[in-house]
Order: structure tokens, then sequence, then C-alpha cells
């Protein structure tokens, strides 16, 4: 589900906005009035509800919660430097960052390791975001944050939103879903959790498989028992989705900088999150499906514990946010329970402090799943020590949308005998309040919940549950909520369709995997699916009209590469383009003079017949001819699994990029294909096809975020190991460096292998020789060897960051091709400039009559030049990652 309500959301607040004109080409700038940090509802509501008995606590509540937010950050704890990137913070950073005494007469706090946080990977200063980003003294500070944000080092997350990943109890191996996902921070945690000690696992791993490697003896430490399954590599899942297709691709952009091939992020209404259908086992009788062993729930809400940053809510906040969602928050929680494991966990949680949108969701969702005999409240008090927090609540009271305070449903119930339609106050239902004593949910141990405000360690608002699995459940039907009676319209026919179309699928689902015997096929449970079988019910049918027939229209525009499916969404509504490799070219007949040119437009996404916009998966036959000469050109070992290559487009051939994934994602995908399961993004991008100066030279290069993957595989004959830091500084500053012939030792201990290594794309092991003491980071990374040049192929952000990281190097790289391209741009022009002057000299002498017949040649020529296609063989092209490719000149 997308959030709403403001969640993660920026509403503007007390600083200044773009706004206004451009005049001389300056941008005019508005600046908003402060927002005054009052509700009357909000305050009376909490004062109410909140179970604060101390007075001068409750006045640092409220006071809390008017302040700025803290700045915050954590490291990611799966990579291997990430203990080396913090190091830098304290050594490089923290010392000029104390030397800060003031900004805007406010102290200044250098950033501090967060105590409960694990390995103290996280981190947080008083000093907000939008100082740290404009106040000069903080400039390298902030430079270092973003570079090591860009390449997923480092995560810029709110400190309170890092607690529900770290509760799940979550080890390698196991299979996620992140039901709520975007923007990514949580899911982004959750993977690295799946990936934690997989570098070292490898590294052991390859060392067992070569009698005189050193590795075995170095990696001691790494387990290969925790996650074995796989020469080391993570055997996990997580599927992180969201309901917004435009959310779910800032998913995509979060997540991809782990290169995880374990990963798959898929577009779904989370409370109709579809079955996945799993190969079937030839032991199992039954058709087996998709459980998990953990589930995040962390649902749209009303977000007031958000109130330090989204400042607009003092504003906007009112009652019925949190009564609105209440329904649908249970319902996702009811479906993340059916899709667990029995013995598996399902963490909720919002940044909200309503218990209409907490504990009586717990309760509810408890209440539908069969009870306490079928899923436990675990108590986590003993997690995480150091963190503070409040027990959630056995009694609470809810605030209608006209500002009254309820103290029970008996309460209400007394109020509706006195009105003439005896209905409960919008949106009340007696699923949000606490359950009587005869109930067999209102001994909860409601205590287990965990509850964390503003004021006990100076961060946002959250609530967090962590709900295990005790048995197979069957989830009873939703309670009918107490409604007007008026005329149903098809709308309404066709929500109660679609619901009972999807509690219909839930069950049937439950009863295939525990080998009972079902009513209908078990299937998938997407939004779509249920549409389709909701509109074959009499009363939808009926309040069906026919469309009028479309416009006539100008003839449509067919772009290369664009899908050619019908659109289901409007242009002004264009969903952003995504990073598939579409290969279908479309042929257009070119347009006669006596047909009017249609207007440009901007090509529209398009969906799929299943519903979605994205290109399909297809996996490569281990015996392709593409792969067959990548495994040769490379040498790969046997032991490299080459059965999970794959492409993206309809055609099921290699084009531009060709990924990888984890089995279990191969098996995810092969066996949705074509049942409506909306994937937007798997796989790591492993090769990309490259100009080859010859035949002999793969056309294949290993990419930067595949390397690390196949890297141990790769044969030895394509491999330049390097351990000198001066070595890979001059490799890091400078692209394309060229080297004629007894000029390759300036490259130092790599200067002989780089000139003898055949051409194409090669394998660059670095590996510190221990005589710098702050540089002991071992890395892969693809290097691409040409006639008489060597180059690092990696993104731009990556190179960057390496250099500050490594050297604290902020000057521009140099790209050799480049300045040899000015330096013949240049030499070009002087000589049409010396070609012009000439030709100019001999015109002063022609006739008049030869001057204009000479000027009239000059005019078509340029004409038919500029139309020409511009073609440079000294240009260089661009990745899709930023990294800067050869061109065959090179």
């Amino acid at each position: 589900m997308g959030r709403r309500n403001f969640r993660g959301g920026r509403k503007g607040g007390n600083r200044g906005g773009g706004g206004g004109g451009n005049s001389g080409g300056r941008v005019a700038y508005v600046s908003f009035p402060e927002v005054v940090k009052e509700n009357e509802k909000l305050q009376r509501y909490y004062d109410a509800t909140i179970p604060i008995e101390d007075e001068e606590e409750r006045k640092a509540f409220w006071e809390a919660l008017r302040t700025e937010l803290p700045n915050s950050f954590r490291f990611c704890g799966s990579k291997g430097h990430a203990l080396a990137v913090r190091r830098l913070l304290e050594e490089r950073y923290v010392p000029e960052i104390v030397k800060i005494e003031r900004y805007d007469g406010q102290p200044v706090q250098a950033p501090q390791p967060v105590s409960w946080y694990p390995d103290q990977l996280a981190y947080s200063m008083n000093t907000p975001k939008h100082v740290i980003r404009k106040f000069p003294p903080f400039a390298a500070f902030q430079k270092f944050l973003v570079s090591e944000t860009q390449v997923g080092n480092i995560s810029r997350q709110e400190i309170v939103s890092m607690i529900p990943p770290l509760l799940m109890d979550l080890s390698p191996g196991m299979t996620v879903l992140d039901m709520c996902a975007a923007p990514g921070s949580k899911a982004a945690q959750l993977l690295e959790m799946l990936h934690v000690g997989e570098e070292a696992r490898i590294r052991k791993a390859m060392g067992a498989m070569d009698e005189n490697s050193t590795e075995v003896k170095a990696e001691e430490g790494a387990d290969l028992d925790i996650d074995s399954g796989d020469d080391g590599r993570a055997t996990g899942l997580l599927i992180a989705n969201d309901a917004d297709y435009k959310r779910s691709h800032m998913l995509v952009h979060q997540l991809k900088r782990l290169s995880s091939p374990n990963l798959l992020v898929t577009n779904h209404d989370a409370t109709l999150f579809p079955a996945i259908k799993l190969p079937k086992e030839p032991s199992q009788p039954n058709q087996q499906y998709l459980r998990f062993d953990r589930i995040l729930a962390d649902v749209p809400c009303s977000g007031d514990g958000t109130l330090r940053k989204n400042v607009n809510l003092w504003n906007d906040w009112g009652p019925g946010g949190a009564l609105g969602l209440h329904s649908t928050q249970t319902r996702i929680l009811v479906r993340a329970l059916q899709m667990l494991k029995v013995g598996g966990r399902v963490v909720y949680s919002t940044c909200s402090m309503n218990p209409v949108e907490n504990e009586a969701v717990i309760v509810s969702a408890i209440e539908r799943c069969g009870g306490p005999d079928k899923v436990d409240i675990i108590d986590c008090s003993e997690r995480l020590p150091g963190l503070k927090r409040n027990p959630g609540m056995f009694q609470w009271k809810i605030i209608d949308k006209d500002g009254k305070i309820w103290n029970s449903w008996e309460e209400v119930q007394q109020h509706m005998l006195t009105k003439e339609d005896g209905l409960p106050p919008a949106k009340l239902a007696e699923t949000m309040f606490p359950r009587a004593d005869t109930n067999e949910c209102s001994g909860l141990p409601l205590d287990r919940c965990m509850r964390v405000y503003a004021h006990q360690q100076d961060t946002g608002g959250f609530f967090i549950t962590v709900l295990e699995k005790k048995a197979d459940l069957k989830v009873r039907p939703e309670a009918p909520q107490v409604k007007p009676e008026v005329k149903a319209t098809a709308a309404s026919n066709g929500q109660e369709a679609k619901e009972e179309v999807a509690a219909k699928l839930a069950v049937e689902e439950e009863k295939a995997a525990e080998g009972e015997p079902t009513d209908v096929l078990p299937t998938s449970g997407t939004k779509r699916q249920i549409d389709d079988e909701a509109e074959e019910k009499p009363e939808v049918k009926k309040a069906k009209t026919a469309s009028p027939a479309p416009e006539e229209t100008q003839p449509e525009v067919v772009m290369a590469d664009a899908p050619v499916e019908a659109s289901e969404t409007p242009a002004a509504e264009a969903e952003p383009k995504t990073e598939t490799e579409s290969e279908v070219k479309t042929e257009t007949a070119t347009p006669t003079t006596d047909t009017p040119k249609p207007q440009a437009q901007a090509p529209e996404r398009r969906r799929n017949a299943d519903g979605s916009y994205e290109e399909p998966y297809k996996y490569l036959s281990p015996e392709h001819e593409v792969i067959q000469n990548i495994k040769t050109f490379y040498n790969l070992s046997p032991r490299f699994p080459d059965g999970r290559y794959m492409v993206r487009n309809t055609a099921g051939e290699p084009a531009k990029a060709i990924y990888y994934t984890s089995a279990l994602v191969r098996d995810i995908l092969v066996q949705n294909e074509g049942r409506g399961v909306k994937f937007v993004h798997a796989g790591v991008k492993m090769y990309m096809k490259q100009d080859a100066p010859s035949a002999e030279v793969c056309r294949w290069r290993i990419q930067s975020e595949g390397m690390p993957i196949v890297a141990g595989y790769v044969g030895q004959d394509r491999v330049i190991r390097l351990t000198k830091k001066e070595t890979f500084h001059k490799l890091l500053k400078e692209m394309f460096p060229r080297f004629a012939e007894g000029e390759w030792s300036k490259l130092g201990e790599i200067g002989e292998r780089a000139r003898d290594i055949s051409m194409g794309c090669c394998v660059l092991r670095v590996e510190p020789d221990g005589s710098d003491a702050d540089w002991k980071e071992r890395m892969v990374l693809p290097l691409w060897k040409s006639f008489q040049s060597l180059n690092l192929m990696l993104p731009k952000e990556d190179r960057a960051a390496m250099l500050l990281r490594l050297f604290n190097d902020t000057t521009p790289v140099i790209n050799q091709t480049l300045k040899d391209a000015a330096k013949n741009d240049a030499a070009k022009e002087a000589a049409q400039a010396a070609s012009a002057d000439t030709e100019a000299k001999a015109e002063e002498v022609a006739a008049p009559e030869v001057k204009e017949v000479e000027e009239a040649k000059d005019a078509a020529a340029t004409e038919t030049s500029t139309a020409a296609p511009f073609n440079d063989d000294t240009t260089m092209g661009e990745d899709t990652n930023g990294a800067t490719e050869p061109t065959a000149a090179e």
C-alpha cells in the first residue's frame, strides 16, 4: 500500500520554497509563513488518551513534538567496508565538526552513535538536515554523506524507522515480504540482513575450491553453515511491495544500490497481495505456494508521529484520518498472517500514536485469525537494550470527526438509542474500541506492544508489535459495519464483490496449502483478477453501460522500442520510464505530403495484458550461443550457475543487458509468468553489450554491480591483481590513460600484466599489501583493456566516492579521451577558419555573379550536412548506470 495522509511526504514547513517566475536568469523565491504548531483536537485527544501521569513529562512530550527532528543515518551492515566508512567518519569528519561551535546561535553536536543500534552502525546529531546542506563549515561532511549514500554505504533514515527491522529476528536464508515498502529504507535494512556475512562466506567457499588459496585461513570466522546452499551466496529472498506504481520505482532506485540478486519489487494492493506459486515438488501432491518466514507490515497511517518533520500536520490533522484507515490496516495485517509460515513472525508498525491504528488493529486482526491460540504477541522488552519505550495500552479512548471523545463502544451504543436513525457517529466501529471482558481477545497481552514517543530519546513517534503465527488459521469474515440504508450503486456493489472474491481466494489458497479439497482452483488474488471476477456478478453487470465510441484522432506515432499494447493510463498520468529494455522495434509508414504531420507527443507507458507496465522476464538457456561465448572468454568455472541469466524483452534474446538472479527468484518469475503478479524489478545487471575492437574480443563486459557475484569464478587469465594504493589512485583518477609501447611501467606493479593481457573486459582484484594502515578494503572491479589504454568501468558516483573515501580527493576526474577529442576539435576548427579566410580573399576578386552561385552552393551544402546524422568515432558512450563505455575507436 502506498503511504497516505502525509506519511513520509514533504509538505513545506517553516523553510522557504521555490516559486514565482524567472526574470533575467534569476529565480524568485517565496518564503512561507511559520507554521503555528498548535491543534486543539490533537492535544485534547492525546492528553486524554496517552497515559502520561507526570506533568513535567507531559510538557516534555509536547515540547519535543514542536522541535525540529535531528539528523540521522546508518551504515550498511552487509558490506565489508562499512566499518571502514564508519572509521572515516570518526577520524576525518567528526574532529572538524567539533570545531564548529555554533550555527545561528545554536550549539553544534558531532554525530553520536545510537546506543541501542547493533554494532554502532547508526548515528544521530542534533544539527538539522537543512543546516548541514547550506552551512559552509559542513560542506565536506555533506559531500561525504551524499557520496556514500549514492553508492549504498550509508542510508539516510529516521532513527525510529530503524526499529521494526531490528525486531524481526531475521537471518540469512529466510524468505521475507515487506508489504508497504516505499520509499525503501526499512526494505534496505531487511536486504542487508539477508546478505550479512556473505562476502566472507563467498571468499571462504572460493578458497576451499583452491588448494593453494589462503582465503580459507583468512576467513576462519565465516560460518558457511549460516547459509550454505549456494557456495556462500545468499539464498534468501526479499519481496518489496508497494501499491503505488511510481512509489514502487522509488523502491527500485533505493534498493538497486545494494546490488542484490535476491530481491523482487512488486506493485500490488497489500490487502490483496497475490499468492506466489512455487515449482511443484514430486513429493508434494498439491500445488505449493510461497510462505514467508518474516513479514513487515509498516502500514499506511495518519502519521501524527511525524509532526516534527511534517509540520503541516499541525494544521491538517483531524480524527477522520485514523478512523478511515483502521479497516485497511486490519486487512493488511490479516493478509500478512495468512501468508506467514507457522512459527513465522509479522512485525506491524505505524508512525502514528493513535490506538485506533495500533492496539485496536492488533486486537481486531488476532480476533479475525482465530484468537490467541493461533497468533501470539511476542515480548520484545529485552530486545534493543537502551531503547526507551512505553508498553502498549489496554484501555484507550476514541475521538470522532466532530471532536467528541468516546470511552467505550457501549457509550456509542447508548448514544445510538437516542438518535432517530440509530446509527453511530460517522466512521466509528466496534473493532476500534477495547474488547469487553467476555471476548476471547480481551486478555491479549497488549503491554508487549511497543510505543516510542518523541521526548524519550529525541526521535519521532512510532508503534511496533511483533506477532508469531502459532498454528494454521482460518480467517473469519470481516464484521459488517453499521451503515445508513441507501440505494446500492454500481461502485459499492463492485467493491463488495471484490472483497467477497478476495476472501474466497484466500480461503481456497489456505485449503490448497493444507491438502484439503478446494471449491475453486487456487490462483493469484491480484486486484486485476478480482476486478474481472467481480464484474461477472449480476448486480455489477446490470450497472455497466456501453462506453461511447472514441472520437477520431490524429494517427498515432509509434516510437521505436515502445510497447504497443493499449494504454489504460491517461496521457496526463503517464507512468515514469522504467529501467527495462524494450527490444521490439516497430516500423511505421512514412506519412505522405498530403497527410498533416501529427504533433510530437511523449511516449506513454502502456499496460501489458496482466495489468503491469513492465517488460517480461525471460531466462536464457545455458546452451545459448551468447552464454557459451561468455563462458569461454572468461573461462568461467563450471561451478558457477549458468541457468540464472535473464533478459527483459518479449523476444527473450540478449540485446543490451543480461541480468542474474538467485535460484528462488528465477523459480518465482518462471512459475508466475502470465498469472497477473506485477513484478517491477528483479535481478542484478551482470553483463552489458559493448563495441569490441575485434571478433576475438567478447562483446559482453562484466558490469560493476555483477562483478562481486561472478569474480571468484573467472579464470586467472582474465585477472589482474593490484596491491598498492598509489596504483589504484592512478586508475581512479584518470579515465582511459594511454600507454605507448614501453610506457605500461607507469602502472607500477600491474603494468606488465596489463600490457600482456588480451583485449576486452577483465577482473581487477584489489588486494592491499598491508603497507598502509588506512587501506585494507579488498575489492573486485571491472577493467577494460584496449590497444593502448586501460580503464576502470565504474559508474561516476562510485569513482568519486572511492576517490573521496580513500584519498580525500575531490578534484575532477581526468578523461584523457575527451581531452584528445577536444584537441582534435580545436585543430579542425583552426583548419576550417584558415580555409574560410583563404576563400574570403578569393571571393573578393571574383565576379558578382560567380559569388552568388558559390553562396547558393554553400547554403545547399550546409542544409545537407545539418540533416545528415552525426557520426564521430571518437565520442564516448554512456552506460545506463553512468559508467563510460569504450567505443570501437578505443
